[in-house]
């Protein structure tokens, strides 16, 4: 299994937690076989989509911004696992997180499909992924993460997931993760 970490985490001491989430899934990931590749968002240089929708009408598939943005979306359609590790804003992604998932709209179709009574693109590439996404808060915020499970839910949908999990970890929870993550990597592995 090809697993993809995504880390939001920004260079500050939100990011610290996220680089500790990221190290223990990919070693994790690692331990069970699987392939990982994993890219910390905040150190690269990845500009905001245009909305310009070159990469459906004029080169399909290819962003028409080039930046680091193209080894993210090859690393996305090679993945056969996302884990996306972002600090949770009012239940939302961090900038640099949702800056490179607003730019992976070349995987996706110009086209509409039907899924679960919605109307949403169909996914360039046939094979279907799935998603784990991460989020970090201080402390408990029920509203945060009821907002935070509600886009990743949403999100999955429009990926057409196999598997959708997500989880939040509250600071000092990062030293128990890897037996969670253990439990995530394996209801992907019957999945996928």
């Amino acid at each position: 299994m090809n697993v993809l970490i995504l880390d939001g985490g920004p260079r500050d001491v939100r990011g610290a937690a996220c680089r500790k989430i990221a190290a223990a899934a990919a070693a994790e990931a690692r331990l069970k076989g699987h392939a990982v590749t994993a890219f910390e968002l905040d150190a690269l240089d990845i500009k905001p989509c245009r909305g310009c929708f070159a990469c459906w009408l004029k080169h399909p598939g290819t962003c028409a911004i080039k930046d680091d943005q193209e080894q993210v979306l090859r690393a996305m359609a090679a993945g056969d696992l996302l884990v996306w590790i972002t600090p949770l804003t009012f239940g939302g992604y961090s900038p640099v997180l949702k800056r490179s998932l607003d730019r992976s709209i070349p995987n996706i179709l110009p086209f509409f499909t039907v899924r679960h009574a919605e109307v949403h693109h169909p996914p360039r590439y046939k094979k279907r992924l799935g998603l784990i996404v991460l989020g970090t808060l201080p402390a408990a915020d029920p509203e945060a993460e009821r907002i935070f499970h509600e886009l990743v839910g949403r999100n999955a949908l429009n990926l057409d997931s196999v598997l959708t999990e997500s989880r939040v970890v509250h600071d000092g929870e990062e030293g128990g993760i890897a037996g969670r993550l253990k439990g995530l990597l394996q209801a992907a592995e019957a999945a996928i």
